[in-house]
C-alpha cells in the first residue's frame, strides 16, 4: 500500500507541477501587461519554486563533455565495461592522461541516490586519474527473475569489478560503501588475490558506528530489526519491471534526510525563491542542480537494506569480527599490503567523528607507514566529496596518498587509456 499511495500522490504532483510551471512562464512573459509588477514577480517566483520541487525525476547522466587539465581541454571517454542487472561499472578517460596513469574504482554509495550523486567526485579525480565507478541499479528496475542482492552479492560485485580493472588498481569508498569495500578487501587479502587494490580510501563511512554515533546511528538502533522489515519495505508495484520485489523505496529515504535537516531544506529553497525574485539566475541555479540530484532517488532491495541496518548499525558485526561472506568471516587482519587512508568531516552529521578512523585500528597487520588519517575541518557529510573544499583541500590529499603507494610500474602493471 505504501508504494501504491505514494505513486498515487506523485501522479497529482507530477500535473501540479507542470501547471505551475506553465503559470509561471505565463506571469513572466513581457507580453503580459502585468509582467514587471513585484506582485507578479513574487508569484512567478513562488510558482516556480514549487514547479521544480514537485517535479518527476529520472536517473541523471554524468554528463561529462570535456575537462579541462593543466588550462588544455580534453574530451572525456565515457563506457560501460560490465553490465550486471544490480550495476554496472562506468570507466570514463580522457588524451591528456597518461599510459600509465593510475586506475581509481569509485564506489558510489547505494543509499537511495544513483552514482551521479558523485559526479563532483569522478570529475575531480578523472583529472589524473582513469576512473571506474559502481554505477548500482534502480532496484524497481530489476526483474525478480534475477534474483536476489544483499551483502554478499555487493561484495562479489566488488571483486569482480576489481578484476577487471586488474591488477594494480586503486579502491576508494564514498559513505555507505566503505563497509563492502573494506570487506571485498580483507576478503582478496586472504586469498592472495592478484587484483586486490593497492591503497583503500574510505570517506565518511560507518565502520564503527559505536564511534560519535548520529542522528542517523540513533534510528537505525532505538527500533528492532522487525520493525524496519515491517514498516519500511514495501512490493514494487505493477507499472515497473520488478513488480512483486520487495525494496526500500527511495522516497522514504529522502523523506527520512529531508526530516533530519528539515529546516536547512525550507531555508534553502526560500533562497531559492529570493534568488528568484531578484534575478539572480546563478545562484538560483545552483541550489536547483543541488536538488535535482539530491532529490533522484532510487530503491534497494529489501535483504541489503535489512542486512545493512543489522550488521553495520545494530551488531556491528565487521568491527567486532563477526561479518560473514559466503559462509566464511571477514578477517581484517588479513589485510596486509593495501595502503589504507580514511578520511572524515568535522561537521559530519551522518557519520560521526572516529567511525571511519576505526578501520586504521582494525587493520593490525597493515604498517604504519600505509596508514593515514585526515580531518577535514568545518566540512560536513557532501562536503567531503563534493564542493569547493573537496577539490581544492581533500581531494589533494587522495592524490598524493595514491601516487605515493602506486607500485603499477615497478609489479609490470600498466594501464591503458582508451
Amino acid at each position: 500500500m505504501l508504494y501504491k499511495a505514494y505513486e498515487i500522490q506523485r501522479s497529482f504532483l507530477n500535473a501540479g507541477s507542470a501547471m505551475a510551471s506553465m503559470m509561471a512562464d505565463a506571469l513572466s512573459d513581457p507580453r503580459y501587461a502585468l509582467a514587471s509588477n513585484p506582485a507578479s514577480q513574487a508569484m512567478a517566483s513562488a510558482l516556480e519554486v514549487f514547479a521544480h520541487a514537485a517535479a518527476p525525476r529520472g536517473k541523471p547522466a554524468f554528463g561529462y563533455k570535456t575537462i579541462t587539465v593543466d588550462g588544455a581541454p580534453h574530451r572525456v571517454v565515457e563506457t560501460t565495461e560490465i553490465h550486471r542487472p544490480f550495476g554496472d561499472l562506468k570507466k570514463f578517460a580522457h588524451a591528456g592522461l597518461p599510459a600509465n596513469a593510475p586506475r581509481l574504482l569509485i564506489v558510489a554509495p547505494m543509499s537511495g541516490h544513483y552514482s551521479t550523486l558523485l559526479r563532483g567526485t569522478v570529475e575531480r579525480m578523472m583529472e589524473r586519474h582513469v576512473v571506474y565507478i559502481t554505477d548500482w541499479a534502480d532496484a524497481k528496475l530489476v526483474p525478480l527473475a534475477e534474483g536476489r542482492f544483499d551483502l554478499d552479492e555487493y561484495i562479489d560485485y566488488l571483486i569482480a569489478f576489481l578484476e577487471h580493472v586488474g591488477p594494480g588498481a586503486h579502491m576508494m569508498a564514498v559513505c555507505q560503501p566503505s563497509v563492502p569495500a573494506f570487506a571485498a578487501t580483507a576478503v582478496m587479502a586472504r586469498a592472495g588475490h592478484p587484483c586486490r587494490p593497492l591503497t583503500l580510501t574510505m570517506m565518511g563511512g560507518p565502520i564503527d558506528t559505536r564511534e560519535s554515533p548520529t542522528a542517523v546511528n540513533d534510528h537505525a538502533i532505538t527500533k528492532p530489526y522487525v520493525w524496519f522489515k515491517h514498516n519500511v519495505i514495501t512490493d514494487v508495484p505493477v507499472n515497473y519491471p520488478g513488480v512483486g520485489r520487495k525494496v526500500y523505496p527511495g522516497f522514504v529515504q529522502l523523506a527520512s534526510f529531508m526530516s533530519m535537516n528539515l529546516g536547512s531544506h525550507m531555508m534553502s529553497h526560500y533562497g531559492l525563491f529570493k534568488h528568484l525574485v531578484q534575478g539572480d539566475g546563478e545562484s538560483a541555479d545552483s541550489t536547483k542542480t543541488f536538488y535535482e540530484e539530491y532529490r533522484s532517488v532510487c530503491d534497494m532491495t529489501a535483504e541489503f537494506y535489512l542486512q545493512t541496518v543489522d550488521v553495520v548499525f545494530q551488531t556491528h558485526a565487521l568491527p567486532r569480527g563477526e561479518l560473514v561472506h559466503r559462509g566464511q568471516k571477514v578477517d581484517l587482519t588479513q589485510i596486509t599490503d593495501t595502503a589504507i587512508l580514511c578520511i572524515e568531516g568535522e561537521r559530519d552529521d551522518i557519520s560521526g567523528i572516529g567511525q571511519t578512523r576505526a578501520a586504521l585500528t582494525l587493520t593490525p597487520g597493515v604498517p604504519e607507514v600505509m596508514k593515514k588519517y585526515h580531518l577535514a575541518p568545518e566540512v560536513g557529510h557532501y562536503g567531503i566529496f563534493n564542493g569547493s573544499r573537496w577539490r581544492s583541500l581533500i581531494a589533494p590529499v587522495v592524490d598524493e596518498w595514491i601516487a605515493r603507494h602506486d607500485r603499477r610500474e615497478a609489479a609490470g602493471h600498466l594501464s591503458v587509456v582508451a
